[in-house]
């Protein structure tokens, strides 16, 4: 058998240095048991410490590690992780059975010895020579208390684990040395529940309370003496006596304990006898641990919150002070999801997107002016099996995510807000043909973009001929105005502005400063376009997005927590006019399939070229959220596709993502107060009749220069002739430095 944990089982050649280690230590016994008069002991060998006194005098006993739970806002239970399904209890909340059998077949003279027991080591030393191997054990509860301490600290790390269960003499007289100050300082009653907290039971099971709960599904306090003589009986071959397992070899196991204990005392033999006709009785709990046991799809959430707590130096300042502290565990972790918004964001995305889809679904959602994140869930679900997953596509890279998604014309409202900050008017009109040039030069935060031969770029439909102003334009997702848009004031404004908003690209770069940055080119994650999208919700205030509301570890002492940064992104005044702009996409342009019912809400449609992507993003003034629809691996055009078992001849940010935000906010937001949005008056330019436009049209533009065909970002809109891209696109400028990938990846 191979070597095993503590308890796990030995090898024949461990069985024989066990004995020799025995013999050895009881000869160093018998010579003179006051070792440390014995000076350098005389038994030092390869592996062995140089001498009793050069030993630490204190033994350091880590915190034993524990599971941990993770709880909604409402103190729900997430899920449970840990590296060791353990919970720490009193000696008063073990079961006295419990007590007695682990005495009676571990160390029947634990309460007459002190940390060694020189009748023990004799009667063991003659037993097994006498059998010709080691068929008893002359360790006593507090030399194998020490030596289980030795393996907790040494966690998952299999070299320090080898060296804390070598068979040397050197470890031996080390187990013994501080067997000895433990018995001095903590006291029998101290040792034994100590004992009964660290060892392992199997079945992933350390400690008699996560003992009792995987195979008799109650406490330790419970446990009746034919359940506490099968636990104790497994201690020291966890994998030999394992009674999931090996269920008769348990049995014989048990038994033999009942024999113990009514040698001993501990109980009367009849009452022995009787539980000795009793099977094994389990009631087997299967180990529920990490983020794929989470309830209502919050496996990606929880994810997400133990990244939080692994990249914050709230929790230790290094990588590796956090994942130990982590794998420690014993804390009890509350989020910000709401429960409630959970549940309707996976009802919302299981009943628009399947699991099964060639495209995915992901949706975020955030409370404006905090930064909480309420809800968080995907179509396929948190796993490794066939159409699962384990990255979070709400998420940025560094979060578990993957590179992100190129968001569209959502982005256009961020372009919006940093012309209105910079004094441009909503009633600024623009010729907006149906299609035209990139204008060129554009002024970047330091010098300029340019470029020889720059590309077209086309609205969605061929009807969209401007003059518009921002309000139509936003509401009809015109390109060419937004484009000439961000020509006029420059590139420079929109990076600072998406920088306030908490926008940036979802693998880390920096935002390229490009002009087709306004048409949503580069990719971001749901979660970074909800928790931007929330700063127009609050009226100009951004706030970092936030999973923890509190942790106490298990002393129930309170930890600090990363807190939402709250910042001013742009004033009242220019987010209350986005706030009405976006208003009108839902109420009378592309986002109308998104519109709430007795509530007021406001968004933006996305869908990139080639379809490789549709978004919406949107909010009431008391939720932000952002949906994504698409195929993760940037393949599956969604176009001639069934998606939910609807077929879309081409997919819109409004027909698929639209209704999945709607229905998974309504539900959200149920019975809550539904807040109204402070409007701004939005005059529309003047229009001009059909001559007048004809020949305005006719007139040269240094700046705009029309013709051509399109067809660089979809502009979200709901029906219409998509363009066909003919043109050809120069080098660098989608995928040279400085720009994005337009999708194509």
């Amino acid at each position: 058998m191979a070597n095993k944990r503590p308890g796990g089982g030995r090898s024949t050649s461990r069985q024989a240095a066990k004995f020799l280690g025995v013999s050895v230590l009881s000869g160093a016994v018998l010579a003179g048991i006051a070792l440390p008069a014995a000076g350098a002991l005389g038994l030092v060998a390869k592996g062995s410490v140089e001498g009793f006194d050069e030993i630490p005098a204190n033994l350091k006993r880590p915190p034993l590690s524990q599971k941990t739970s993770i709880l909604d806002s409402e103190g729900g239970l997430i899920a449970t992780v840990y590296s060791r399904d353990r919970t720490v209890v009193p000696l008063k909340d073990i079961s006295p059975y419990m007590r007695k059998a682990i005495v009676a077949i571990e160390d029947e003279r634990f309460y007459e010895h002190g940390a060694i027991d020189l009748k023990g080591i004799l009667r063991a030393l003659n037993k097994n020579a006498r059998s010709g191997e080691v068929s008893e054990g002359a360790s006593t509860l507090t030399q194998q208390y020490v030596k289980n301490v030795f393996v907790e600290e040494a966690g998952n790390n299999e070299e320090k684990f080898e060296a804390a269960t070598q068979q040397t003499l050197g470890r031996k007289i080390k187990e013994l040395k501080y067997a000895i100050q433990v018995e001095e300082e903590l006291g029998k009653k101290k040792i034994l529940e100590n004992y009964l907290n660290i060892t392992y039971f199997s079945q992933q099971a350390y400690g008699v309370e996560a003992a009792a709960k995987r195979y008799f599904s109650k406490s330790a306090k419970d446990l009746e003496l034919q359940e506490a003589a099968l636990l104790a009986g497994i201690v020291q071959s966890p994998s030999r006596w394992d009674p999931v397992a090996n269920g008769d070899q348990a049995l014989k196991r048990r038994n033999l304990v009942l024999d113990r204990m009514a040698e001993q005392g501990h109980v009367g033999k009849d009452e022995a006898a009787e539980a000795k006709k009793k099977d094994l009785g389990l009631d087997v709990s299967k180990p529920k641990n990490g983020c794929i046991t989470a309830v209502n799809g919050a496996g990606f959430f929880c994810d997400y919150v133990r990244r939080v707590f692994l990249g914050s130096e709230e929790f230790g300042k290094t990588p590796e002070e956090r994942t130990k502290r982590w794998n420690e565990g014993g804390l009890t972790i509350r989020t910000t999801l709401d429960p409630k918004a959970q549940k309707s964001v996976q009802a919302s995305v299981k009943e628009h997107v399947y699991q099964s889809d060639e495209v995915a679904a992901a949706v975020s959602l955030v409370e404006p002016g905090t930064g909480k994140i309420l809800g968080m869930g995907q179509s396929r679900p948190y796993g490794l099996e066939k159409d699962e997953t384990t990255i979070n596509y709400s998420v940025n890279k560094s979060m578990g995510g993957g590179m992100g998604y190129q968001p569209g014309s959502t982005y256009k409202p961020i372009v919006a807000a940093a012309a209105l900050e910079r004094g441009v008017t909503p009633s600024r009109a623009y010729p907006s043909p149906y299609e035209m040039t990139y204008p060129s030069p554009v002024p970047k935060c330091e010098g300029q973009w340019s470029s020889a031969n720059p590309p077209k770029v086309a609205n969605e439909n061929e009807s969209e001929v401007g003059p518009y102003g921002m309000r139509e334009a936003t509401a009809k997702s015109v390109n060419t105005y937004y484009v000439q848009l961000i020509s006029d004031i420059g590139i420079c404004p929109v990076v600072e502005m998406s920088e306030k908003m908490g926008i940036e690209p979802a693998g880390g770069d920096e935002l390229k400063q490009v002009p087709s940055v306004t048409l949503g080119v580069q990719e971001m994650s749901p979660l970074t376009m909800a928790a931007g999208y929330a700063a127009f919700a609050s009226r100009g205030t951004y706030c970092t997005p936030v999973a923890i509301e509190s942790i106490k570890d298990a002393n129930g002492k309170s930890l600090d927590v990363p807190k939402s940064k709250c910042t001013r992104a742009m004033n009242e005044r220019t987010a209350d006019t986005i706030n009405t702009l976006l208003k009108g996409v839902v109420q009378d342009g592309t986002g109308t399939q998104a519109g709430l019912t007795g509530r007021p809400s406001a968004g933006k449609t996305g869908t990139t070229d080639s379809r490789y992507a549709a978004w919406f993003v949107g909010y009431t003034p008391n939720l932000s959220g952002a949906v994504w629809v698409g195929d993760p691996q940037h393949q599956r055009k969604m176009i001639d596709i069934t998606i939910g078992g609807d077929y879309h001849a081409k997919v819109f940010g409004g027909g698929v993502p639209g209704p999945i935000w709607r229905d998974a906010v309504a539900g959200a937001l149920e019975g809550k107060e539904a807040p109204g949005f402070v409007e701004v008056p939005i005059a529309d330019p003047p229009k001009k009749d059909d001559k007048e436009k004809d020949e305005d049209d006719r007139k040269p533009r240094d700046r705009f220069p029309g013709g051509g065909n399109g067809g660089l970002i979809g502009g979200g809109g709901d029906g219409g002739t998509e363009p066909n891209p003919t043109f050809s696109i120069p080098e660098g400028f989608i995928q040279g430095p400085g720009n994005g990938s337009g999708g194509r990846r």
